[in-house]
């Protein structure tokens, strides 16, 4: 059961996380996988990508298809709404972190 809590809270802060990078500039998913993996969350792609759709159906992230060395990649960005929920997330966690640290 605590596996599955710590899931749930871990696989919320990776969702702030992804609004944060995509706010500071377009990234596709591998990139993403590998940025989450050096803050120590273990995520697949199998798990990464249902999400990035998930928030971009939910107008949260846009996305835009570009070729790179032939290849075609998806990267996301940030939408007005996205912001909204970014800065309120971000004063949310301020004040977890605030209270929780003390």
């Amino acid at each position: 059961m605590e596996n599955k809590l710590l899931r749930k809270v871990f696989l919320a802060f990776m969702r702030i996380h992804i609004l944060y990078h995509a706010k500071e500039e377009p990234f596709f998913g591998l990139w993403m996988i590998e940025e989450l993996q050096s803050h120590g969350y273990s995520i697949s792609a199998g798990t990464l990508y249902p999400i990035l759709h998930k928030m971009e159906a939910d107008k949260l992230l846009k996305t835009e298809e570009k070729t790179i060395k032939g290849k075609v990649r998806k990267y996301y960005s940030l939408t007005q709404k996205g912001q909204k929920v970014l800065n309120e997330a971000q004063q949310k966690t301020k004040e977890l972190f605030n209270e929780i640290i003390e």
